[in-house]
């Protein structure tokens, strides 16, 4: 379904396709535009039920902030490298210890800073390395071993699929490999908006509302600056945010609802358009902050001159 419209200089060049699912307090489906009922692969849409995983699985971390970085797509910022190598320290492992690939920081004043300093990619900057260290102190605490913590097959990643399929509320469609390495589990968006859901809507001191808090309590940490999750849970009281590649995003506040998307071409400038529409059709109050965040620049030559907007009348 065509969800968002690209405009330059005043002319339509195009649109973004889509799918998305909003829910409402009581789990009503209130939209259900091209086909949310059919599996997606979540991305890193996924990190809040692997956190919840880790849990469950018996991971002991004190710091919540550590919590909220095992759940990010971190922009490998100072911050962000040097907390999860912290958590590596605390269970007597090492950078090398990552199953993520060496990346760049995905923030440009932290990637020049690196490079200027004769730095280049390194594991602990790769926005899934907080994920990657907090499953490996799962292993440690567990004495599972932590050479094979990305196998399908090892007991942490079985937990996660388990707990995946428990609070979407179906079955596994397909399994593959993230970009970070890590076993990934397609869902419905439908699934994904229930399991937002119910973490928001947990009880206080559970697991589930653990890192729920969490990731709501550290913004920053979930992604970065200037970064999507950041801004829209500063925008938005009580919501959780979670975007994942190729154009999925999911997001739960309590007593209001959730939502789930997927931009059938992959396109991130179509995201927040159709994220803040769906936010909009729950009611979540007007304000300057999420008004900022409906439209994408469209660049020419360094300078807007269009936008990446929802398409009118997309959710009646």
């Amino acid at each position: 379904m065509e969800l968002v419209e690209i405009v330059r200089n005043g002319f339509r060049e195009g649109v973004h396709r889509g799918s998305v699912v909003v829910l409402g307090p009581d789990g009503e489906v209130l939209h259900a535009l091209g086909g949310p009922e059919r599996p997606v692969f979540p991305r890193s849409s996924n990190k809040p039920l692997q956190g919840l995983a880790m849990l469950r699985c018996g991971l002991d971390l004190p710091d919540d902030a550590d919590l909220a970085l095992g759940c990010a797509s971190h922009s490998g910022e100072p911050e962000h490298v040097e907390r999860a190598l912290a958590v590596l320290r605390k269970h007597g492992l090492d950078e090398d210890a990552l199953g993520c690939p060496p990346d760049l920081p995905g923030h440009e004043a932290s990637r020049t800073a690196l490079l200027a300093a004769g730095g280049g990619p390194r594991r602990a900057a790769m926005n899934c390395s907080g994920k990657h260290a907090a499953m490996l102190a799962t292993c440690v605490q567990r004495g599972w071993s932590t050479e094979d913590y990305l196998d399908p097959a090892h007991p942490l990643q079985v937990t996660v699929r388990e707990t995946v399929e428990e609070l979407a509320g179906e079955r596994v469609a397909a399994t593959a490999v993230d970009g970070c390495g890590a076993p990934l589990f397609a869902i419905s968006l439908i699934g994904l908006a229930r399991a937002f859901a119910t973490l928001v809507a947990a009880e206080p001191g559970s697991p589930e509302r653990r890192i729920a808090d969490a990731m709501r309590a550290h913004p920053y940490l979930v992604a970065g600056t200037g970064r999507e999750d950041t801004r829209l849970m500063g925008a938005v009281p009580g919501l959780l945010s979670k975007a994942g590649a190729e154009g999925v995003h999911a997001a739960a506040a309590p007593g209001v609802g959730a939502i789930a998307l997927k931009i059938t071409d992959g396109a991130g400038r179509a995201r927040l358009p159709v994220t803040v529409g769906a936010l909009r059709a729950l009611g979540v109050p007007a304000s300057a902050e999420l008004d900022d965040l409906a439209e994408e620049d469209v660049l020419g030559g360094g300078r807007p001159v269009g936008s990446a907007r929802l398409l009118p009348g997309v959710f009646g």
